[in-house]
């Protein structure tokens, strides 16, 4: 991680804070803005041009802002990052600013990978034990790979809790070869 988009994506979740601004609101906004300069080269070449004024940079933003419906928080923060030529890059800081509210929320996001749909009945149980274990709120986004055979993968950050009958299959293997 680099240490000065982690101080950007800090400073963004203390005025979140600070405003009482909803930080998914805030994640969303940054994520809209992050996919627009992807898809719009031109926009990024206009914001990342130190020959382009200041003032037009700011009045072309001001105007996406009014259109996109952006929070008044965002948009400074933008205005920053373009002052500061790191427009390029946003996508890193609102990944490290959603990871920075959800630390100070205690909320953990969690990927769970299932050979097949999961019920509703099935679900809760596991997002339960998930949230005992890690001691954080989980917000579950669950996937399918039958590669997996069955059971169950859950990945929180760098962490992987490997449940399933293909991991389990592999550590018999490595078990068996050890012998």
């Amino acid at each position: 991680m680099n240490s000065s988009t982690t101080r950007y994506a800090r400073a963004l979740a203390d005025v979140a804070i600070a405003h009482k601004a909803d930080g998914a609101a805030v994640a969303r906004e940054l994520d809209s803005m992050a996919e627009m300069l992807k898809s719009s080269p031109d926009l990024r070449t206009v914001w990342e041009t130190p020959s382009v004024p200041a003032t037009q940079k700011l009045a072309l933003l001001d105007a996406i802002v009014r259109k996109a419906g952006i929070s008044p928080e965002v948009r400074n923060f933008l205005a920053v990052l373009m002052d500061h030529r790191l427009v390029n890059s946003l996508p890193v800081i609102a990944r490290q600013f959603r990871q920075e509210m959800n630390d100070r929320m205690g909320v953990a996001e969690a990927e769970i990978i299932s050979s097949r749909e999961l019920s509703p009945q099935e679900k809760q149980p596991l997002e339960l034990k998930i949230a005992e274990t890690t001691g954080k709120v989980i917000q579950p986004r669950y996937t399918v790979d039958a590669k997996i055979l069955g059971g169950v993968v859950v990945k929180i950050g760098s962490t992987i809790y490997d449940g399933s009958v293909r991991g389990e299959l592999q550590r018999l293997k490595h078990e068996l070869a050890a012998r």
